[in-house]
């Protein structure tokens, strides 16, 4: 017997697989990847999480079919920010039911928990992702199954639905308990993990969509960086810190000039659509993140070629330009 887990990495999805793993039952642990998830250190914590509780894990890149299917026109609409948190749920079922058929195996998993998020985990909610994945009977919540509908895997004897949950509610006591039990080590607090929940990531997408078309290549742009709108309309992206700098400088995305300061400073992007009045100002823009003086000029090259430029003569300058 198999089940396709659907993983975050969180708690409750590890948990989940936990209780159905202790009924001998393998758990391929499936984490969807829509690109406003996981990062490279939380693959690492997912596959350390997998290897405390047996599971195997497994990545699924649906960035594309994301963008085309959910992210712009949810039928059940946005949560608080930007966030198709039904319609996205319901796609990641839908997918998982897929791998479940390629796989052979008999059921889905999920941690999710009835009445734990507003949005998405309200039963109906948790209805409407059954229906729009077609997975009724199908999708096993093991932490709140006691409180749940039986299932197929619970009427036909595979899992011991004495053996499952049903914990309701926002409170994460049982949970809690259960992680102590089972000795899990470095679990994740409890909160969000997608960046669309964010209303700052959302106030950048909103902002985004005014100006462009949103595609794949666009999402690593989005994470990081001080992201400004220039007065001709062009986006500039200013690294923060020494990370956010590593992380632009290796983004390849061709709609977009890397720009970099002679003297110790951040990394930033421009897009190509800047004119010659937005490139000054990003320059002046730059190099007022550096330590430099506002009497002296400063080059900055970008894709190579230089440009030279004074600081403004205070951040405050920036503020109208700035997204976020």
């Amino acid at each position: 017997m198999k089940a396709i887990a659907l993983f975050s990495g969180g708690l409750d999805s590890t948990l989940a697989i936990k209780l159905i793993r202790d009924q001998g039952i393998e758990v391929l642990a499936v984490n969807i990847n829509t690109g406003f998830g996981s990062t490279k250190d939380r693959l690492i914590h997912m596959q350390s999480m997998c290897d405390q509780v047996g599971a195997e894990l497994k990545i699924i890149d649906i960035q594309s079919e994301y963008l085309q299917d959910v992210l712009f026109d949810p039928k059940h609409g946005y949560g608080k920010n930007f966030n198709p948190c039904i319609d996205c749920h319901a796609k990641m079922f839908a997918v998982a039911k897929r791998i479940m058929e390629a796989e052979g195996a008999s059921f889905l998993i999920s941690g999710e928990v009835m009445g734990q998020r507003p949005m998405s985990q309200n039963k109906d909610a948790m209805q409407k992702v059954l229906d729009d994945s077609n997975c009724e009977g199908l999708l096993l919540r093991p932490l709140s199954a006691k409180s749940l509908v039986p299932t197929i895997a619970e009427i036909n004897g595979w899992v011991d639905r004495e053996k499952l949950e049903g914990i309701t509610g926002r409170s994460r006591d049982r949970q809690m308990q259960l992680a102590k039990e089972i000795g899990l080590e470095d679990f994740e607090s409890p909160g969000g993990g997608c960046l669309l929940t964010d209303e700052n990531f959302a106030k950048k997408m909103f902002d985004f969509i005014k100006h462009d078309t949103f595609e794949v290549r666009d999402i690593l742009v989005m994470k990081y960086g001080r992201h400004l709108r220039l007065s001709g309309g062009a986006k500039l992206v200013v690294g923060r810190d020494q990370a956010d700098n590593g992380y632009l400088e290796n983004i390849d995305n061709d709609k977009y000039y890397h720009m970099k300061t002679l003297i110790p400073g951040p990394h930033a992007m421009l897009h190509k659509s800047a004119s010659e009045s937005d490139k000054e100002l990003a320059v002046k823009i730059i190099l007022t993140y550096c330590k430099t003086n506002i009497n002296e000029s400063y080059s900055v090259t970008i894709d190579g070629a230089s440009m030279s430029g004074s600081p403004f003569s205070s951040r405050d300058e920036i503020k109208p330009f700035t997204i976020l």
